[in-house]
């Protein structure tokens, strides 16, 4: 009895030894199930919550794509011409009340964002809405004019990172929309329109076709604001002066529309003038009274300096440009515009003296605020340094008008501005070095470049010249090149 009760044991033992195995093995699998449900839970929810941030980056990416601000106006401009944009909108002033002050400061933030300033661009584009409330006497933080500005500010943050400020300034240009619609469903708010155009007017020549274009349609929609029918002259003049001047009778009864719109521009006045002179008015008295509204006025490059220098050189007289250049330096003495056209005038006078008879503290003058200018204007200052290698050059003065045009070939250009200097520097090569070849290489250097320009289209006519008149031992290599060109 006893053994067979220590067998029945050892079964029950063996039996409960079997039985917690199977539990805890069972358990185990019953953790082990749940850990990997877990982990896949997990796995789920990381999933779909990178998912929900990824479709949030994307919307966010099509919201900020949608905006219309220069951050989406595919100006895509060089570091050389960001930098020649900036010290260009410093000329043009900004007097409290300037009509396009916001459009200025929004530009400007744009520039300093581009070139690496986050903190000077946050601060231009405070100071563009602040110039906006001010010029359309705004209380609030409402109004169609701030479409951009806040597009602007939304790019701005959403490129330093900081999403939820940028998410902020989204539904600020939602609301504005809602609030302010467009009067045509199918276009932009005018508003919009304005400030786009005059920004694409401060690059190429197709940019500015399209401000042509852009400006038409605000002014159409909004036909009571003067500053867009102002600057919708500029920007055609700008346009069609050199590359179709068929179309100077057209702009100028415009001009006339304009002023009765503008009456107190004397940018706007200026470019009239010269207009009507175009047509052989005498208009010297004109010319007279323009300078004495001028010397009333501060100096900027809107308004109309430089124009009415021109229209002294022109048509009164280069002592008397000078002359009136220099008084209003003696009134503004800081402002580099100003000296910036004062050089203008007096080098001008140099190269056009055939005889050099010219008293030595001119020549000390010019070359002094040409040496000044290009001091004072570092990345926008290419004209004035060709001017100086010119007047060297004219002055018989070879050995600095070489050093010059030589530190010029060798600097980093874009197109644009080596399209210009190729230009200058083959009529130098002719006129001054009396190097034929090397001319007719640098007038090709200038055409070659697919840019549509006066500089072009010049190195084109004296080519094609050339190639007529078979003088030139060149003449086969110029007509293969042209032909080129055509294809």
């Amino acid at each position: 009895g006893a053994a067979a009760q220590k067998a029945a044991e050892a079964r029950g033992s063996f039996r409960n030894h079997h039985l917690g195995d199977d539990w805890r093995s069972f358990t185990g699998v019953i953790n082990n199930c749940f850990a990997r449900l877990l982990i896949t839970l997990c796995l789920l929810s990381v999933g779909l919550l990178i998912a929900s941030v990824l479709l949030s980056h994307s919307v966010m990416e099509s919201k900020l794509e949608a905006l219309q601000c220069h951050f989406t106006w595919d100006l895509e401009p060089s570091i050389s011409k960001l930098l020649q944009l900036k010290e260009k909108l410093e000329d043009i002033g900004s007097e409290e009340g300037y009509s396009w002050l916001g459009h200025i400061y929004n530009l400007q933030g744009y520039i300093h964002h581009q070139l690496g300033f986050t903190d000077e661009a946050r601060s231009f584009f405070n100071k563009s809405a602040e110039a906006f409330r001010q010029m359309r006497n705004a209380v609030s933080d409402t109004g169609p004019w701030l479409v951009v500005n806040y597009g602007n500010r939304a790019w701005l943050h959403h490129l330093q990172g900081e999403q939820a400020e940028s998410q902020a300034y989204l539904a600020k240009v939602d609301a504005l929309t809602e609030e302010h619609p467009s009067p045509s469903q199918e276009e932009l708010h005018p508003e919009i329109y304005a400030e786009q155009a005059w920004t694409l007017m401060k690059f190429g020549p197709d940019q500015k076709l399209l401000a042509v274009e852009y400006f038409q349609r605000a002014i159409r929609m909004q036909p009571d604001m003067r500053e867009w029918h102002s600057s919708h002259i500029l920007v055609l003049v700008s346009a069609f002066n050199h590359s179709n001047p068929a179309m100077m009778d057209s702009i100028f009864e415009k001009m006339k529309i304009a002023l009765r719109h503008d009456p107190e521009n004397l940018f706007l006045a200026a470019l009239h003038v010269e207009a009507r002179a175009r047509n052989r008015k005498q208009i010297q008295d004109e010319v007279r009274e323009l300078a004495r509204r001028l010397l009333k006025k501060s100096v900027s490059s809107y308004s109309g300096i430089k124009v009415i220098l021109r229209l002294y050189r022109m048509y009164v007289s280069f002592d008397e440009a000078i002359d009136l250049a220099e008084e209003v330096l003696e009134r503004h003495p800081e402002q580099r515009y100003a000296k910036k056209c004062a050089a203008v005038c007096y080098s001008k006078k140099i190269l056009q003296d055939k005889h050099l008879r010219l008293e030595h503290s001119l020549i000390s003058r010019a070359i002094a605020l040409c040496r000044e200018v290009i001091s004072l204007y570092p990345h926008s200052s290419l004209k004035c340094r060709i001017a100086l290698a010119n007047v060297y050059g004219h002055l018989k003065r070879r050995h600095e008008a070489d050093e010059v045009y030589d530190q010029l070939l060798e600097s980093q250009l874009d197109p644009e501005q080596a399209q210009m200097l190729y230009w200058y520097y083959a009529r130098y090569a002719h006129l001054v070095q009396r190097d034929s070849s090397k001319s007719i290489e640098y007038y090709m250097r200038a055409a070659v470049i697919p840019l549509k320009s006066v500089y072009r289209d010049k190195s084109l006519q004296i080519l094609e010249r050339i190639q007529e008149q078979k003088q030139n031992p060149r003449c086969g290599e110029i007509e293969m090149f042209l032909a080129q060109l055509q294809l």
